[in-house]
């Protein structure tokens, strides 16, 4: 595959270590990483994924996941050299997979357009956070996106409108066909920039205020339970502070769990256990990870 990748002038590289590529700072190594840089080298990196047989894993900016402390076998595609972003006219933003969540916003903002500040701060890639649904501040993904183009598992394009990507609380249709998103079309609506800003400003400084930004961590670690707050649960079961290793709950916001250097991915996995089975043990509610294990 290398010297395929060599002539069709696809960056990549074997052994990299993915704890420089999560925002947990943790996992061992993956075999081979690639990096394409355009929606065409996307393309040609599924096929050629698909004809040797191999399932790739996608990696955006590495947040929400948990990697294992012994690596990745096979194969991870990086969408971190795909940051083209365009404004489109009538109020659209042309996205692709590895610009940050940020980055997205600030460019919003330079339109002139409304919608997407929910988004300021999360530590996340279009294409991740599109796969996820991701949201904060009472906004989503699907809120904002017009339409998406995906690429499915054998490398065929297909734009799918919002209505047909099957989103709901963090999920998508992605995550059942194993289409990779390449790209999305996000409509939004014209609006002041300096209250946008001052919006933006204010989100920014509630997650300073309220997450341990401070620490390598993953985001919130728990998907909220219907008619619960997973950090109140964590709190309420005295939790708050618990370690494993270099694992530990925040003190600052019991909803994350943090890395207070070298941790592990074993450390984290007994912290989550510990955490399932003490909340559900003392309150009946079982708490399901937010964080993607691989």
């Amino acid at each position: 595959m290398t010297e395929t990748l060599q002539q069709q002038g696809i960056a990549f590289a074997e052994a990299v270590p993915m704890s420089s590529k999560t925002t947990f700072r943790i996992g061992g190594p993956a075999e081979l990483m690639l990096y394409p840089n355009s929606v065409e080298q996307l393309q040609a990196c599924m096929k050629l994924c698909h004809e040797a047989n191999v399932k790739p894993f996608m990696l955006g900016r590495g947040s929400n996941l948990l990697v294992k402390d012994t690596g990745l076998d096979g194969v991870v595609i990086s969408t971190e050299k795909m940051q083209g972003i365009e404004y489109l006219g009538d109020n659209k933003i042309y996205v692709e997979a590895g610009v940050s969540l940020s980055a997205m916003c600030n460019f919003a903002l330079k339109q002139g357009l409304t919608g997407s500040e929910f988004a300021f701060g999360i530590p996340g890639a279009l294409g991740g956070s599109t796969y996820m649904n991701a949201g904060a501040y009472d906004g989503e993904m699907s809120d904002i996106l017009l339409e998406v183009l995906q690429i499915s598992a054998s490398g065929e394009l297909a734009w799918l409108p919002v209505a047909d990507c099957g989103f709901g609380y963090r999920k998508s249709i992605f995550m059942q066909t194993g289409a990779v998103v390449a790209v999305a079309r996000l409509l939004l609506q014209p609006g002041d920039p300096v209250k946008i800003k001052a919006q933006m400003n204010d989100i920014m400084l509630r997650r300073r205020d309220k997450q341990p930004l401070e620490f390598p961590n993953a985001g919130s670690a728990f998907k909220r339970p219907p008619g619960h707050f997973a950090g109140g649960l964590i709190q309420q079961c005295n939790l708050k502070g618990r370690s494993v290793g270099g694992a530990q709950i925040s003190e600052k916001h019991a909803g994350f769990i943090i890395n207070t250097g070298g941790a592990t991915a074993a450390d984290v996995r007994a912290l989550i256990a510990l955490v399932q089975e003490t909340v559900q043990n003392e309150t009946g509610v079982f708490l399901e990870p937010e964080i993607k294990f691989v």
